[in-house]
């Protein structure tokens, strides 16, 4: 075999493994985040016991009873990146995708509880699109929230629902169907968490209830 062949194949070969095992960016920038039948790039945060699966090429969600908040959290971690995916959640059930998110460690307190910024997951009329600050203690990092009598029926109860997240900096942005919800600026948060994991939650809910379910589809990053 010619040296010149020989080596061209050893790049290809290393660009491949580069790539592994995630999944190739396309040339617009796009990653899928799922291949669409297996759970290969994610991984279970320590703490909370609900199940994950892949069904109907979907990672599948379902709560178990007693459990605290459980994660599924992506192999990489980005910083500045527009985030697609699309949703489906039982309307009994609160979730939510995290964003920039990790483990806590002994110094930032309760070691191994997943945390940072979450866009919110519900059924109509509720809050679904908003961000909010998962056991960082900040509470609603969106203004809109605080106030008791919002909510907005941008969500299709039963039905799959795209979001789109845009996050460059301080600024956080997210739309529901095409429908903008969150545009906030939060230093503080950004402060802490300037990148991170993705974070797919099921909820922990109280024992005697339940099951309840959400499956996410078509999850898709670019970095900015």
């Amino acid at each position: 075999m010619a040296r010149n062949t020989c080596r061209s194949i050893l790049v290809t070969f290393g660009l491949l493994v580069a790539v592994a095992p995630g999944l190739a960016v396309a040339d617009d920038g796009w990653q899928s985040l799922f291949d669409g039948r297996t759970l290969n790039g994610w991984t279970r945060a320590s703490r909370g016991v609900a199940e994950y699966n892949v069904r109907d090429g979907a990672i599948h969600g379902v709560t178990v009873e007693g459990s605290e908040n459980t994660f599924l959290a992506s192999a990489g971690e980005y910083g500045d990146f527009e985030l697609e995916f699309e949703v489906k959640v039982h309307n009994q059930l609160n979730s939510g995708v995290q964003i920039r998110s990790r483990e806590q460690t002994k110094e930032d307190g309760k070691e191994g509880r997943f945390f940072g910024p979450q866009v919110e997951i519900e059924a109509s009329p509720g809050q679904a699109g908003y961000v909010y600050g998962e056991a960082t203690g900040l509470g609603w990092l969106s203004e809109a929230p605080k106030d008791k009598s919002h909510s907005h029926d941008h969500i299709k109860n039963n039905e799959w629902n795209s979001y789109r997240v845009v996050a460059k900096g301080a600024r956080i942005q997210t739309w529901i169907n095409g429908q903008k919800v969150a545009d906030l600026t939060h230093d503080g948060i950004y402060r802490t968490h300037p990148k991170g994991k993705i974070g797919l939650q099921v909820h922990g809910i109280k024992r005697g209830s339940g099951p309840f379910d959400v499956s996410w589809r078509s999850i898709r990053i670019k970095q900015l």
